[in-house]
């Protein structure tokens, strides 16, 4: 799943990227109205986290935009706690609205909700939760993933990095790219981390099962992919 940040406070902003990475999301961000109306109607998102205040644009100027060209759920965060500003909020179509100071373990729930419900309108042919292939069944709401009906107990990024895969089933991806999608850093040679994390994954995903989905293309990077 991939959501957007859109927050100027640069700690908060920091914070909710650090955390919710954890939790194996993909996330963005953007630090201002500008950037965020840019972000959010050009790329393609599950979720948006939308602060008001913003420089440049406020963030009601950034809902309008995004409504008017789709549904993407949008959760407003605002210091504001007026009940006439979440009051416009809803009513400019925000799906649900958290005040500031909140906990981070409410925002994660309500962040999981938000994309139970777009996933339960938009329907699987607009933004497929259920991924499979072979014995492999991932869901990408739940976060639960099954092989030959057995529950594998995956680490946040051990799920997003086979998500990934998946979603890209049958395209070799490259160390750089994993690195860049899943831990959101510039791949650097020296660093063991997704080797690592494809020998754990590997471990849990083919080593107790036939056939081997999980391939190394020497040279290129790695594809997961039925091989006859």
């Amino acid at each position: 799943m991939r959501l957007l940040v859109i927050e100027d406070e640069s700690k908060l902003a920091d914070y909710l990227h650090k955390g919710l990475s954890e939790n194996g999301y993909v996330v963005d961000v953007a630090r201002d109205g500008i950037e965020g109306r840019h972000l959010a109607t050009q790329g393609e998102y599950d979720l948006l986290l939308l602060d008001l205040m913003l420089p440049g644009i406020d963030g009601f100027s950034v809902l309008k935009a995004v409504r008017a060209q789709g549904n993407t759920p949008v959760l407003m965060l605002t210091a504001r706690d007026k009940v006439e500003d979440r009051v416009r909020g809803l009513q400019d179509g925000a799906d649900d609205y958290l005040v500031k100071p909140f906990a981070f373990s409410e925002l994660l729930a309500r962040v999981g909700a938000l994309l139970r419900r777009g996933a339960a309108t938009t329907g699987a042919a607009h933004a497929p939760t259920q991924l499979r292939l072979a014995d492999l069944e991932v869901d990408l709401v739940s976060r639960k993933v099954h092989r030959a009906d057995k529950r594998l107990d995956l680490t946040a990024k051990e799920f997003s990095l086979l998500s990934l895969l998946l979603r890209r089933g049958g395209q070799i991806l490259s160390r750089t790219t994993l690195a860049e999608q899943v831990w959101d850093m510039n791949f650097d040679s020296d660093t063991n981390v997704v080797e690592v994390a494809v020998r754990r994954l590997r471990a849990k995903l083919d080593d107790p099962f036939t056939p081997k989905l999980l391939h190394t293309v020497r040279g290129m990077g790695y594809v997961l992919e039925e091989r006859q």
